[in-house]
C-alpha cells in the first residue's frame, strides 16, 4: 500500500503585502492601542487572557483597516 502526501493546507497561506499597506497597518495598529475600545472590567470583563492576547485583535482590526483606507502612504512614498 502506497500513501501519498496531501499537499494542500487546511490553512491559507499568507501572501506578502506592500509596504504602504503594512506601514498603514503598523500606523493603524499604534493608533488602536491608544483610541481604540478599551477592556470591560467587572463581571464582563476578560481578565488576563483579554490582556494577553488584545494585541492579536487590535493586529486584526489594524489589517481589515489597512485594507479599506487609503492613507495615500502609497502615493507619498513613490515621491
Amino acid at each position: 500500500m502506497q500513501v501519498n502526501q496531501a499537499l494542500t493546507s487546511p490553512f491559507p497561506v499568507p501572501t506578502q503585502r506592500p509596504p504602504s499597506e503594512q506601514l498603514e497597518q503598523a500606523f493603524l495598529e499604534e493608533m488602536l492601542k491608544y483610541c481604540g475600545p478599551k477592556s470591560n472590567t467587572g463581571a464582563f470583563g476578560g481578565g488576563i487572557g483579554e490582556d494577553q492576547f488584545s494585541s492579536f485583535l487590535i493586529q486584526e482590526q489594524a489589517a481589515v483597516l489597512a485594507k479599506q483606507l487609503d492613507f495615500g502612504f502609497a502615493r507619498e512614498l513613490a515621491q
